[in-house]
């Protein structure tokens, strides 16, 4: 709603009306298809080197570098891969916003001591060890290291800027996946009765313009609230400093049905964010392809209730008294479905990357939006891998064998349902399911006042000594010629 009324419990109810103005939508610019089979700097095998694309996007304004963050890969958790992130460059046209040429610069996985982050899931099932699902990417201005959330534990990790582990935050205790007796069950909700559902830890991923503080963001409810059919989702405030969560938001989504979630947290301010909210529906390598809903929605913070210590009701309107919700537009900020290009034809599935961009020459921003296309991958109970390829004139989908496009069977629209037929070879008019970026303009005014993250130390050192060489310049040009030395 775009006002809501909070009331504080008291002997006499004291109510505070909070408000979100009202905003123009983003222009829709352009957009651009990457083909599903581009590889990262250590190839194009599937299962190390074919991009996942975008799991999260993040732009890094004091260095002018675009990052892109792909998930746990292709295996779906049962095969080795080594987490990794991109850093890419884009030419935008700083005219009109318009991007081109997608092109990896960057390559770097995550480690700690004990080696490389892996895809895999949790085992014994009570251990994370190495496991890493990594969903949400920023990069503190404070120090330029990278912070990453993950979907297993829940958790949040900060690495430096060649992949290794620096520190790890202390997730709340109520949101560890885990039974009656409190023992956790990382790798799936077997057993769990309390704590985040399996595949919806933290999936967004925001900092304050300051560093001071990151707000992770769960996908949906908790197995205690609701869990499929819920609709509340928290939103964890940490400090970086410390690593510790030092408060809880409820946000509620739109509706519980059709594995609704949240899948990205941008920062607008310190208490201002964007949200992007969809369903499973969409181009994907197994979803149902009718009626994608992809939604971005602006929230605020201010006057939110920490509920660290509140079991959330399935509906905001239950919530205990006195205890407020984060503060959401009535209406999408921006529909990510209704732009289609033609490689599609329909919405992809995953929109989950989403960032403000640099600022252009009429002082919007461009706003940058990117799918994660689970690497055009899908696989069997046995864990046998399949390509998944896609025609965007019949909206038909193939899978065929991995790597060598043949032995190819029908797709349903449904996304699960396999054909009994064996087609041969890969018929003309397929391709794999590409990544996709848009990009929209965007006003400073529209986004509510947008703050840009501060300097690093280092940069905002630089800046000042270039600002007095150039005051000292001007100074000495600006004496007579005679008193010059």
């Amino acid at each position: 709603m775009n006002a809501r009324l909070s009331c504080l419990a008291s002997a006499a109810l004291a109510c505070v009306t909070l408000a979100l103005p009202t905003q123009a939508a983003p222009t829709f610019v352009n957009g651009l298809t990457i083909p599903g089979s581009t590889g990262d700097q250590f190839g194009t095998s599937v299962n190390d080197g074919r991009l996942g694309m975008f799991s999260d996007i993040y732009y890094d304004r004091n260095r002018h570098e675009w990052w892109g963050l792909s998930d746990r890969g292709p295996g779906g958790g049962t095969l080795n891969y080594d987490t990794r992130v991109q850093r890419f460059s884009l030419d935008v046209d700083f005219n009109t916003g318009a991007i081109s040429n997608f092109q990896v610069q960057q390559t770097i996985k995550f480690s700690n001591a004990s080696g490389t982050y892996n895809g895999i899931a949790p085992s014994p099932t009570n251990l994370l060890g190495n496991a890493f699902d990594p969903e949400g990417l920023v990069i503190n201005p404070r120090n330029g290291h990278l912070l990453v959330s993950d979907e297993y534990g829940p958790s949040l990790y900060e690495f430096d800027r060649s992949g290794a582990l620096v520190k790890t935050y202390t997730p709340p205790a109520n949101l560890v996946p885990r039974n009656a007796g409190d023992v956790p069950n990382y790798a799936s909700d077997a057993g769990n009765t309390l704590g985040k559902r399996t595949n919806r830890g933290f999936e967004g991923l925001a900092i304050s313009p300051d560093g001071q503080f990151v707000y992770a963001q769960l996908q949906s409810a908790a197995l205690d609230e609701g869990g499929g059919n819920g609709s509340s989702s928290r939103i964890v405030k940490f400090d970086t400093a410390s690593g510790a969560a030092v408060a809880q938001y409820a946000y509620y989504l739109q509706a519980a049905t059709q594995g609704r979630g949240t899948s990205a947290l941008v920062a607008l301010g310190d208490e201002r964010f964007l949200v992007l909210e969809r369903n499973n529906r969409g181009v994907g390598a197994g979803s149902d392809l009718a009626s994608p809903i992809k939604s971005v929605y602006q929230i605020d913070l201010t006057g939110a209730t920490d509920v660290s210590g509140v079991v959330l009701p399935n509906a905001e309107s239950n919530l205990p008294l006195g205890t407020v919700a984060v503060t959401k537009g009535a209406t999408p900020f921006l529909d990510l479905a209704a732009d289609t290009l033609p490689e599609l034809g329909l919405s992809p599935e995953k929109w989950e990357g989403l960032a403000v961009g640099p600022q252009l020459a009429d002082g919007s921003y461009l706003l940058l939006a990117g799918n994660d296309n689970d690497y055009s991958v899908t696989q069997n109970g046995s864990n046998v891998q399949f390509d998944v390829y896609f025609n965007p004139t019949t909206q038909a989908r193939l899978q065929c064998d991995l790597g060598s496009a043949t032995n190819c069977y029908t797709l349903a629209s449904n996304g699960t349902t396999v054909g009994s037929t064996n087609l041969g070879d890969l018929p003309a008019g397929y391709a794999l399911i590409p990544g996709v970026l848009h990009a929209y303009k965007v006003s400073a005014a529209d986004l509510g006042g947008y703050t840009t993250p501060v300097p690093e130390p280092e940069s905002y050192a630089l800046m000042l000594a270039g600002l007095g060489l150039v005051g000292w310049m001007a100074k000495r040009q600006a004496r007579p010629s005679s008193l010059r030395g």
